[in-house]
C-alpha cells in the first residue's frame, strides 16, 4: 500500500484525525487595533453579488473585503521591515506549509498573568521533558482562543494598552537565531505580547522570526487537542502575489490509537 493511500484510509477510520485550528471568520472576528497615526486593517465583509435571483437565478456567491492579517493568519517575512527582502506569502515553498508541530502549553500561566512571556528557560525546561523543538512548528498555547468570540476580551487592553500573553526579547531572538522551528503559532492576535510596543527592540516576535525568514501563525484555536508532541500542521494561505500574509485554513494531523 502506497503512503499517500495509507494516510486517506486512516483519514477515513479515524486512526489519523484532523483538526480544524482555523477561527471562523465572519464580521465579527477581532481585528488588531493599531493607535494613531497608523493605518488599521479592515474587518472581513461579504458583499452579495447574487443569490439564485434575478442577478443569478442559479447560484450564490459574494464579493469579500478583507485584511491580509484578518482571523487566523499566515504571516511571511516582508510582513516587517526586517523581512523586507525576505518570501511574500506566494513565494512560501509549499513544502514548508506541511511540517510537524508541538505544543508549549502555558495556558495556566497566562490565566493567572495575561502580561505572562515565554521565557528560554521555560523553553528549555520543556525540551528536557519532551525532547529537542523540531524543525517545524512551535505552538504556544496560552488558553486565549476561548476570548476569540469578543473583541474586548481578546484583545484585553485598557488605557495603558493590550495585555495578552507573547514571548520576551531574549526567547524570540533566540527561537530565531537558534532553535531549529520554522514558524511561531499563537492564539491572540498577533505572534508578539499585547504589550509588545514597549519592548525593547518593540514587537521582537514580528523582528527576529520574520527577519530570520521564519513565519507566523496566529489566532489559532483548539491547540488543547493536540498532542504535545507528534502532529503535523498543514497551513493554507491564498498565494497572494507580493502580500505579506493571508487568512488561512489550519489544519492538524493527529495519529490515535
Amino acid at each position: 500500500m502506497s503512503v499517500l493511500q495509507a494516510l486517506t484510509d486512516a483519514i477515513r477510520d479515524s486512526s489519523v484525525e484532523v483538526i480544524d485550528l482555523t477561527a471562523p471568520l465572519s464580521a465579527e472576528t477581532p481585528i488588531i487595533q493599531l493607535p494613531e497615526p497608523f493605518g488599521n486593517t479592515a474587518r472581513f465583509g461579504l458583499t452579495e453579488i447574487s443569490h439564485y435571483d434575478e442577478r443569478g437565478p442559479a447560484w450564490y456567491w459574494n464579493d469579500i473585503v478583507t485584511g491580509e492579517h484578518t482571523g487566523t493568519h499566515f504571516d511571511a517575512p516582508v510582513h516587517w521591515v526586517t523581512g523586507k527582502d525576505g518570501e511574500d506569502v506566494a513565494r512560501v515553498p509549499v513544502t514548508r506549509l506541511i511540517a510537524p508541530a508541538v505544543v508549549l502549553d502555558f495556558s495556566a500561566e497566562a490565566a493567572a498573568d495575561p502580561d505572562f512571556l515565554l521565557e528560554i528557560e521555560h523553553v528549555k525546561q520543556w525540551e528536557a521533558e519532551h525532547g529537542p523543538l523540531p524543525e517545524g512548528w512551535l505552538l504556544y498555547r496560552t488558553g486565549w482562543d476561548a476570548r476569540s468570540s469578543d473583541q474586548a476580551a481578546f484583545l484585553n487592553a485598557n488605557e495603558t494598552g493590550p495585555h495578552t500573553p507573547g514571548i520576551s526579547v531574549s526567547c524570540a531572538i533566540w527561537l530565531a537565531e537558534q532553535s531549529p522551528v520554522i514558524g511561531l503559532g499563537t492564539e491572540t492576535v498577533g505572534t508578539d505580547a499585547g504589550a509588545a510596543h514597549s519592548f525593547d527592540p518593540p514587537f521582537p516576535c514580528h523582528s527576529s522570526l520574520l527577519g530570520a525568514g521564519k513565519y507566523g501563525l496566529t489566532q489559532l484555536q483548539n491547540l488543547a487537542r493536540l498532542p504535545v508532541t507528534g502532529a503535523v500542521v498543514i497551513a493554507g494561505p491564498l498565494p497572494i502575489v507580493s502580500g505579506s500574509g493571508s487568512p488561512c485554513r489550519a489544519l492538524a494531523l493527529v495519529e490515535r490509537s
